[in-house]
């Protein structure tokens, strides 16, 4: 009986456990509440018993362990309390016990290897288990997944579980382990003869001592290492270098010492590597510039001196930068300003950093944050600052910057927080800002301001702004007690004839420049992104797969909100002001799903436009079946798909009927922009290969918003389409919205939907 995923609601009824001649009882992914039933005991032949993913709650009943076939058990993702029967523990036949995420407690008996001879995978993560790991644990043999994270474990970590030569995931994260002593990591030595393993995480425990040379002795076929949040100490071994497929390596908050090592350089796969909050010094390699696939470098609250190699600007997928913290000193470099895949944060701040900021800081284009703040930077502002279009932290604060504040920062309309304090900038505070309907924060305090202080906008909140120390400014709005501005005095003769000769001329330049003016004015904005609010990008750079799943609901099938062939979109809610966003989950089990996910990830990395929908980031995890799992968390558009508004379902809400020509012609342009955003200003070139109208989403202003990159495709060149396309998957698409070329047919096809499909 197998019923997973069905949306069923209520509790488990107990006529089903009558029938003893059942098999599998399949239930996962519901509503399901209530208990489980003491009859399940009646179940003789039940081998499979699943209910994960629902609301279930109770005790965990003694008859479970009677079921004398038993080979999986699962009850993950539910709120289970209580001790695990005895009995259970005792059944030889089981294979599977999953049992993560409730609030079950208790102990692990010390026999567990013994009297679970076959057992394959055991997960009991994110409860409430206490007490030792057993040492048992390595007679079980035939063990592949072991999960203890998220308990209050306590004490060492045994010794010979280098037996588990099966073993391929083993996570004891997030426990009491360790005793802050020199022989904590001694468990490390027999895990050279686990030779699948590919995931190893022991982070946030007490581990002290140094990592022994025994770390060099692992699987070459690991890809994921995690030792961060403990108080190892020591020099990072050059041996780590082998690892040359992890693609993640974590050792942050340790009180490690020394150099990075420069063979670092040669972890070719590595795209995240977390060494922050550390005691390393010296230099930062210069090797790392081999690292051609690393999106997430943290090196932040070292001791690191010398400058920021150039380096850097060969990691041409970086997203998120952050040296802050450190000793660096010397000139930014115009290569790291140049690496247009910084999209998420690029922090230099609080160190010794000198001379001016790159001129062309404009090509950061895609970054959301950026913090140049307590350095010794001086100069000027560059006014291509306002080229980064979806900029919306920036800190300039503590440093030596000098002249007008740029007016082009009011370009920046998505700016949420702006500081340019304690600085030497002089001149008036430019209109521009108060016209950024998103900004929050403003502080331009300690500088030598003068004028009028603007009243609109984040102006008119005095707690939102801070401008002290600038006592030339006059103005405002009353709670910031400026003194009053003077009123401009008239002349006595009234206006000269000079005067009156300059009004005539200009009037008549700006008569014949202003149609042109216009233009320019709306292409500016055809290309800029409107401003969003969007989550603070210092919090939710990175995402778990607790945190979405907490956030849908246990993907609970009410929070879905559409599907496809690779998988599915939940609505969550992963932030405390509780925002929603959209999560897209793959299903991996469907061919090319894989492909989907690097294929968007790939298109989307780069591309910053009004009219696409807003990625915010991606989670690449596992799931607490211990299967990879993949998803992208965008922007929630709260007007659904163009699909439902140009065919309204007989009782869909009414708002779907009021659809008239301004509207279809409005969405048509904002597809049309997109379409040249992505064909003609995106770099490189993108063509999406699957635009239809349930790929276009629109929202609370009825503004048109493109997804679904899952199709797309890279093209090699600028201006053309050579048969030397970079891709992750081949050309497909919707039957009937497949491009029948790469140019501008894509173009009049959208328009053409939309405007005539009555």
């Amino acid at each position: 009986m197998d019923f997973s995923g069905n949306n069923l609601v209520g509790i488990l009824p107990p006529q089903l456990f009558s029938l003893a001649k059942l098999v599998e009882f399949r239930l996962a992914f519901n509503k399901l509440t209530g208990m489980i039933p003491p009859s399940i005991g009646n179940l003789s032949s039940l081998e499979t018993f699943s209910v994960s993913f629902n609301n279930m709650d109770g005790t965990i009943p003694e008859g479970v362990g009677h079921l004398e076939n038993l080979l999986i058990l699962a009850l993950n993702a539910n709120k289970f309390y209580g001790t695990v029967p005895a009995s259970l523990y005792n059944r030889s036949s089981i294979a599977v016990i999953s049992i993560a995420v409730n609030e079950l407690n208790g102990t692990i008996p010390a026999n567990i290897g013994l009297t679970l001879p076959n057992l394959k995978f055991l997960s009991v993560d994110n409860n409430n288990f206490s007490g030792p790991i057993p040492l048992s644990l390595s007679n079980a043999t035939k063990l592949q997944v072991v999960g203890l994270s998220g308990n209050n474990f306590v004490g060492m970590v045994p010794r010979d579980l280098g037996k588990l030569v099966h073993l391929r995931f083993f996570g004891f994260a997030a426990n009491y382990l360790g005793s802050n002593s020199t022989n904590d990591l001694g468990f490390l030595a027999s895990f050279k003869n686990l030779s699948r393993l590919q995931r190893l995480d022991f982070s946030s425990n007490q581990f002290g001592g140094v990592l022994p040379a025994s770390i060099a002795n692992l699987s070459s076929l690991l890809i994921r290492l995690s030792f961060a949040y403990n108080q190892i100490h020591g020099v990072i071994p050059q041996t780590l270098e082998k690892y040359t497929n992890l693609n993640y390596l974590s050792m942050e908050d340790n009180l490690f010492t020394g150099t990075i090592p420069s063979s670092f350089g040669k972890l070719q796969q590595i795209q995240t590597l977390y060494l922050s909050r550390n005691g390393f010094s010296g230099q930062i390699p210069s090797s790392f510039g081999n690292l051609t696939r690393l999106i997430y470098l943290n090196l932040k609250a070292n001791y690191l001196n010398g400058s920021i190699p150039p380096s850097i600007g060969g990691c041409k997928n970086m997203q998120y930068l952050d040296v802050s913290q450190n000793s660096l000193s010397g000139a930014i470099p115009k290569e790291v300003i140049n690496l247009l895949s910084l999209s998420l944060l690029l922090d230099l701040s609080q160190n010794s950093l000198s001379g001016t900021l790159p001129i062309n800081l404009g090509n950061l284009k895609n970054i959301n944050a950026l913090d140049f703040s307590k350095n010794n930077l001086s100069g000027e502002i560059p006014t291509t600052i306002g080229d980064c279009e979806s900029l919306e932290y920036l800190s300039l604060k503590g440093n030596s910057f000098q002249g007008f504040i740029p007016s082009t920062l009011g370009s920046l309309r998505g700016l949420t927080h702006l500081d340019l304090s304690q600085n030497n900038f002089s001149g008036t505070i430019p209109k521009g800002p108060q016209n950024l309907r998103f900004l929050l924060y403003f502080n331009a305090s300690f500088n030598d301001l003068e004028g009028e202080m603007p009243t609109k906008g984040v102006f008119s909140n005095a707690s939102a702004i801070s401008v002290i120390e600038n006592s030339k400014l006059c103005g405002g709005v009353p709670e910031l007690q400026l003194p009053a501005c003077p009123d401009a005095k008239k002349t006595k003769h009234g206006i000269s004839h000079a005067i009156k000769l300059l009004l005539i001329i200009i009037s008549v330049v700006l008569g014949l420049i202003f149609p042109g003016l216009l233009l320019l004015y709306w292409k500016r904005n055809s290309k800029g992104m409107p401003p969003t609010e969007e989550l603070d990008p210092f919090h939710l750079s990175k995402v778990s797969y607790k945190m979405l799943y907490d956030g849908t609901g246990g993907f609970s099938p009410t929070n879905l909100i559409g599907s496809g062939s690779f998988g599915s979109v939940y609505k969550g809610i992963l932030n405390p002001d509780e925002r929603a966003v959209a999560i897209k989950v793959f299903n991996l089990q469907h061919l090319g799903a894989s492909k989907s996910f690097r294929a968007e990830c790939m298109a989307l990395k780069n591309a910053r436009h009004r009219n696409l929908v807003k990625i915010i980031t991606s989670c690449s995890s596992i799931d607490y079946h211990g299967n990879d799992f993949k998803a992208m968390i965008f922007e929630f558009v709260e007007n659904s798909s163009l699909e439902k508004w140009l065919h309204p379902e007989k009782n869909s809400e009414n708002k779907f009927k009021k659809f008239g020509i301004l509207h279809r012609l409005n969405i048509a342009t904002n597809v049309a922009s997109a379409l040249h955003y992505l064909h003609f200003e995106c770099e490189p070139p993108i063509v999406h290969c699957d635009l239809k109208p349930s790929n276009v989403l629109l929202d609370s202003d009825m503004v048109a918003h493109v997804g679904d990159f899952g199709l797309a495709r890279i093209l090699s060149t600028t201006n053309n389409i050579s048969q030397n396309q970079s891709s992750t998957i081949g050309l497909k698409g919707s039957v009937g919205y497949a491009p029948p070329g790469y140019n501008c047919v894509f173009l009049f096809h959208c328009v053409f939907i939309i405007l005539f499909s009555w």
